[in-house]
């Protein structure tokens, strides 16, 4: 067999929220319902995502997540973050929903992360192997990057980082950008309420 699609099925707690969401992230509904059963599916070019309405549910403990493999990440992060902006004057860095950024790594960039209204991850990786990380402090990055955007422990992220940046070489051409991971995983902590060393 060939050509199969699969398209997960993911709760929220109010349909017409996700559809906010997603159409400001550049997709389109393909299909609602209300009755029976809550459900909304959505589509961005080969991107599928249908969504069934669950009373009771909390996006804060969902554990609900996919895969989406894509050519380029970069350019869609840059599609979905021109809608945050233009909506929220800002990306969403903390809380739910919210987006973490691609990291790059050796002039590539890595995967990220799309945390819905539902507390859904979808998850945004490119289709090839990305190539080692080249310094200790490169690959400190890799480690946090998937403990706070992969995980969701931006608490052990930062420590991982912190640690890292305190023996990196100064001239180290990752420590601009694990500098500036370090500053938004404090900014994320702080947005959701939690203290660094709590």
């Amino acid at each position: 067999m060939a050509n199969e699609l699969t398209i997960p099925l993911l709760p929220c707690p109010d349909i017409d929220e996700i559809a906010s969401f997603y159409e400001m992230l550049g997709f389109s509904t393909t299909y609602r319902q209300t009755r029976p059963n809550p459900y909304i599916a959505v589509r961005r070019e080969d991107i599928n995502l249908h969504f069934y309405g669950m009373a009771g549910h909390v996006p804060e403990q969902s554990h609900s997540t996919c895969l989406v493999i894509v050519q380029d990440t970069s350019e869609l992060f840059e599609v979905f973050a021109e809608g945050m902006r233009a909506v929220h004057g800002k990306l969403l860095i903390s809380g739910i929903p919210r987006m973490t950024r691609p990291r790059l790594r050796n002039d590539r960039y890595t995967g990220f992360t799309v945390i819905d209204p539902g507390g859904n991850w979808i998850r945004i990786n490119k289709a090839a192997k990305e190539p080692e990380a080249t310094s200790k402090l490169a690959k400190a990055m890799e480690n946090a990057a998937r403990q706070a955007d992969a995980h969701g422990d931006e608490r052990q992220a930062l420590k991982i980082l912190e640690g890292a940046l305190k023996r990196a070489d100064a001239a180290d051409p990752a420590a601009e950008e694990a500098r500036q991971y370090r500053d938004e995983l404090l900014e994320r902590i702080s947005g959701s309420g939690r203290r660094p060393g709590a």
